[in-house]
């Protein structure tokens, strides 16, 4: 944790001093909660919202640390309100309407209202209560998480309702949305959003508000709710019929949207409400297999937005989670309230707790656990219990940058087949501060789109933005007019990023059954220590654990890389009688860059031992310069006038010598 005292900050009613808070490091929250005065805070502001953000930070409340995160950042924002640069304000009367709403909407599942928890009305809080300059709503994108079976649905349809027949007071033509993934999950929310209106438009002042708008049962209909006077109507549409287009939704509500894999038809929902005042897009969603979607990326980002405390970068965009802090937590029932908080309930928590154990045993017991880490504890992870890499190895290792001029590395080449991309790795040994051995690993990959038909499909296949990261220098969309991966780009990229570089290439390999025009070219071309490999378990095995074992401890890094990222979590494990090596879960993931990698640990994986190549004698006067020979033959250090060295019999000369 970081906090820096900055200069006084003048708000609307004195000087207030600010501090810088840092927790992109450390992660230390409770730290800087512990170190910051917010007895005004507590002493002004009671409501439900706030209350409960206090609680989870006095550690009232069991909680994550996500959790923690929201409730920090809640604090801090209301220390802010009233400065020249924080355009926002927290509405109690906004918060009250809410919660009066929510008080009297039915349970479907039991036909009465049901109260509210603190945790959801702190989530209805700081969707509703914070508000921008002009009176709307402050949080125009909000990410929700909570494990599966927690009541979600219930809130969202709150949510909706009030929206729906408040928040469209006045106006005309406005749109809603309520969608999923099919039709199926979007049915079950926009069910619950229908059973609500029928039951509270016979109450006022709900009755009221539907007689002057048209509001009745028969306007509530199968895949959508009109209000006939008004013209406001909720749409149902799902993200399989993905019909978005020429809708300015108000407020959209997406369930379960941590299972959709690309932003084509999201962006749509997003673009459209661009124009419309007090628009809120809320996505929800529990924890999911693929840890590479949009949903799990804008989680991270926002995470990181939060940790660093003094940017008001993502100062419109909300993000709540409620999740385990580590897996070891699976073993641990007395933790898994972070993710469940419907376990606060004294009357359900047994009964919860006990259904919890019951499918943490059975899945242990399957082999099936991820199922119970991702959906109930609320965990990103990889599905395929082969899995070669877990997600939190892979992520600990990014680092800002890495100077690699002048470095020795080794360097291996994945060459495309077909609709695969060719992915060269550069493997960096180096020691840290402390003389330990570390690897250091880049990648640049040449994408293909002839199989595809076009870059923007293949883009939207693999799931990944090429032309985005090409900018970044991790990729180059191949330039032949076919979408081929052409030969002679490759080979110039390769000789001209090393000498570029001022790389010494230790070791150079290659798939055995690849000799391709480049690395004929490369062969015929340059000194590079070219080495076939033979792809198979015998030969692959050592570097490919030796490559798992890297990540697992922490020794090796890598650059913020969204190509190599996706590889190595696509990567899975397969084993035969002889051996290991990776794999893909099917045809159209990628994983040439984590192929390319093994290739490069062949030899890199033994580079400080004492029969690593590059502690070789010959390659090392191989790759001195003139000068740094001469330096050697004439040096006493270097152990040619040592005659009980063994030196001498290597280099052919007698005793006499």
């Amino acid at each position: 944790m970081m906090i820096t005292e900055l200069a006084p900050t003048k708000t609307m009613n004195n000087l207030i001093i600010e501090f810088k808070v840092d927790l992109t490091q450390d992660h230390d929250v409770l730290g800087a909660y512990h170190s910051i005065d917010f007895s005004e805070i507590r002493a002004k502001y009671r409501d439900p919202g706030t209350r409960y953000a206090f609680a989870v930070l006095d550690g009232i409340t069991k909680s994550g640390y996500l959790t923690k995160l929201a409730a920090f950042r809640h604090l801090r924002d209301l220390q802010r309100i009233g400065r020249e640069d924080f355009p926002y304000r927290y509405s109690k009367k906004e918060i009250k309407n809410l919660l009066k709403v929510a008080s009297v909407v039915p349970n479907v599942d039991t036909g009465e209202p049901t109260e509210l928890m603190p945790w959801q009305k702190f989530i209805m809080c700081m969707l509703i209560g914070w508000r921008n300059s002009e009176g709307g709503k402050r949080f125009t994108v909000a990410i929700i998480s909570v494990s599966r079976g927690q009541g979600k649905t219930y809130i969202l349809a709150i949510l909706m309702v009030y929206s729906f027949l408040f928040e469209s007071l006045g106006l005309s033509n406005q749109d809603f949305l309520v969608s999923s993934i099919n039709f199926k999950q979007t049915s079950k929310l926009f069910g619950y959003v229908k059973t609500m209106l029928k039951t509270v438009i016979k109450i006022e002042p709900f009755k009221t508000i539907a007689a002057e708008t048209g509001l009745t049962d028969r306007s509530i209909l199968n895949d959508e709710v009109v209000m006939k006077k008004m013209n406001n109507k909720i749409r149902a549409i799902s993200h399989e019929a993905g019909q978005y287009d020429s809708f300015h939704f108000t407020t959209a509500i997406f369930d379960e949207i941590g299972e959709v894999t690309n932003r084509e038809k999201i962006s749509k929902i997003v673009s459209g409400q661009v124009m419309v005042e007090n628009h809120q897009f809320v996505q929800i969603s529990t924890s999911y297999p693929d840890p590479s979607v949009p949903f799990r990326k804008d989680q991270k980002t926002l995470q990181e937005a939060m940790e660093k405390d003094w940017d008001r970068e993502a100062d419109t965009s909300l993000c709540l989670v409620w999740a385990q802090d580590d897996l070891s937590e699976t073993f641990e029932p007395e933790t898994w309230v972070k993710s469940n908080p419907l376990l606060e309930l004294e009357d359900k928590k047994d009964i919860l707790l006990k259904g919890l154990i019951d499918k943490r045993n059975s899945d242990l017991l399957q082999g099936t656990l991820h199922d119970f880490q991702t959906k109930n504890l609320n965990m990103w992870l990889q599905q395929d219990v082969d899995s070669y890499l877990n997600l939190a190895d892979v992520e600990k290792a990014i680092i800002p940058e890495f100077s690699i001029h002048g470095q020795r590395c080794y360097i291996g080449i994945d060459y495309s087949m077909m609709s695969d991309n060719t992915a060269i790795a550069f493997v960096f040994p180096y020691l840290d501060d402390e003389g330990k051995p570390k690897w250091h690993v880049e990648q640049h990959s040449f994408v293909p789109f002839q199989r595809a038909g076009s870059i923007d499909a293949k883009e939207k296949q693999d799931g990944i933005n090429y032309r985005e990261l090409e900018k970044y220098g991790f990729c180059t969309v191949t330039s032949h007019q076919q979408g081929l991966i052409n030969d002679d780009e490759v080979y110039e990229w390769i000789v001209n990023y090393i000498e570029d570089n001022a790389l010494d290439v230790i070791f150079f390999g290659y798939d055995a059954m690849g000799i391709t025009k480049v690395i004929q070219m490369l062969m015929n071309n340059t000194g590079y220590n070219l080495q076939p490999i033979r792809q198979r378990t015998s030969e692959l095995k050592d570097p490919t654990k030796f490559l798992q074992k890297l990540f697992v401890e922490g020794s090796i890094s890598r650059l913020d890389d969204k190509i190599m990222e996706k590889s190595l979590l696509n990567a899975v494990l397969r084993e035969d009688s002889i051996g290991i090596q990776v794999d893909k879960r099917k045809a159209t993931l990628k994983i040439d860059v984590v192929d390319a990698i093994i290739d490069a640990l062949f030899q890199g994986m033994y580079h400080f031992e004492d029969y690593g190549m590059a502690n070789d004698k010959s390659w090392k006067v191989e790759h001195m310069t003139p000068e740094q020979v001469k330096e050697w033959v004439t040096s006493q250090e270097s152990g040619l006038l040592d005659l009980d060295d063994g030196i001498d019999d290597d280099w052919g000369f007698d005793e006499d010598f």
